[in-house]
């Protein structure tokens, strides 16, 4: 089912950098009414404001935070689209027995999954009262083939892709929809010690609402995740061969 973004409300996690950033400017330039832009400081908010003026609308969100959570949930209870880009990478490389592993995962989980649901589960009513809206993941291709020197964070983001489909069910009685987006490698400060050739956030964000407005559930936003996506729908088995292989022409 299409959802169009004409005239509605949004709310963008990690709005001050990267994907989210560049999500806020293509719903802008799409006609949106309103976006909420969260960030942990919104003094990081100051470019998207200046170019925007009063369509965009900062808002201060830690996704970990509970307080701050059901605070967002309440000065934003317009919203009708929720785009959960917030992330972290923390960990990369090493042995798998390194035990920076263990404490970079937990992070990874605690923002990426944990803050994820927690969110989504506080603004899940207020969707609901505004007619369903939609739920859009910010998940990652490692969300469908890990890669083995991104172990914990490509775990997290398993989870993420888990949490989409669940919420999609779950959701699905309130008129919510729900996609998931799987990028590749997008040129950003997350990715930049990434040796693959990348996307641009602009081009990114601009297939991520593309695919929102055609009702696209899963959403390949680049050349390298559509190559993947292709191939894990075809094998998945196939793809983790894929992905060995080129860790070990890599090492």
């Amino acid at each position: 089912m299409s959802f169009p973004l004409q005239g509605k409300t949004a709310l963008v996690t990690g709005a001050n950098r990267g994907i989210g950033e560049a999500i806020v400017d293509a719903l802008v330039a799409s006609g949106i009414g309103k976006v909420y832009a969260a960030a942990r400081n919104t003094d990081d908010l100051a470019d998207l404001l200046q170019r925007h003026g009063d369509v965009v609308v900062p808002l201060p969100l830690d996704v970990t935070d509970p307080k701050q959570v059901e605070a967002a949930a309440a000065k934003a209870s317009d919203t009708q689209l929720l785009v959960n880009n917030a992330g972290f990478a923390g960990h990369a490389g090493g042995t798998y027995t390194d035990a920076a592993w263990i404490e970079s995962g937990r992070r990874e989980m605690e923002v990426n999954f944990f803050g994820t649901f927690q969110l989504t589960q506080a603004f899940a009513p207020v969707l609901a009262a505004n007619g369903g809206g939609a739920v859009v993941n910010i998940a990652s291709v490692a969300s469908l083939v890990s890669f083995p020197l991104l172990l914990a964070y490509s775990a997290s983001k398993a989870a993420v892709h888990s949490l989409t489909q669940s919420t999609r069910l779950m959701l699905k009685s309130q008129g919510t929809q729900v996609f998931g987006v799987y990028p590749g490698p997008i040129d950003t400060r997350m990715a930049e010690s990434i040796d693959m050739d990348k996307a641009t956030p602009a081009d990114a964000a601009r297939a991520i609402l593309e695919g929102i407005e055609g009702g696209v559930e899963e959403i390949f936003p680049d050349p390298t995740s559509q190559g993947m996506g292709q191939a894990f729908l075809a094998s998945p088995k196939a793809l983790e061969q894929q992905v060995s292989a080129m860790m070990d022409e890599a090492a």
